[in-house]
């Protein structure tokens, strides 16, 4: 399974997998107008790997099958506050 990766020029770490270069036909334009303008990244032949850096690639494959792309969103921010409780005696 051969994918493109696009990353967005609006949001940082969030990067969109389609089934085909340059085809966007299946994306949501909600999605596409806050995505911003796609920046290619690559191909990736998701067949031949067993993971991924920063996406489930089980996850990213079923996504591509049953809506035609997938969209990496970037992990949530720790707090580097923490309440009185978090902190062990």
């Amino acid at each position: 399974m051969l994918c493109a990766i696009y990353r967005s020029n609006k949001r940082d770490q969030t990067y969109l997998y389609i089934e085909q270069r340059d085809d966007f036909s299946k994306i949501p334009e909600a999605l596409m107008n806050s995505f911003g303008k796609p920046v290619f990244v690559m191909t990736l032949e998701l067949e031949q790997r067993e993971k991924l850096a920063s996406a489930d690639i089980a996850r990213v494959k079923q996504d591509l099958t049953e809506q035609g792309f997938y969209l990496q969103v970037p992990p949530p921010v720790e707090s580097l506050l923490k309440t009185p409780d978090d902190f062990d005696d």
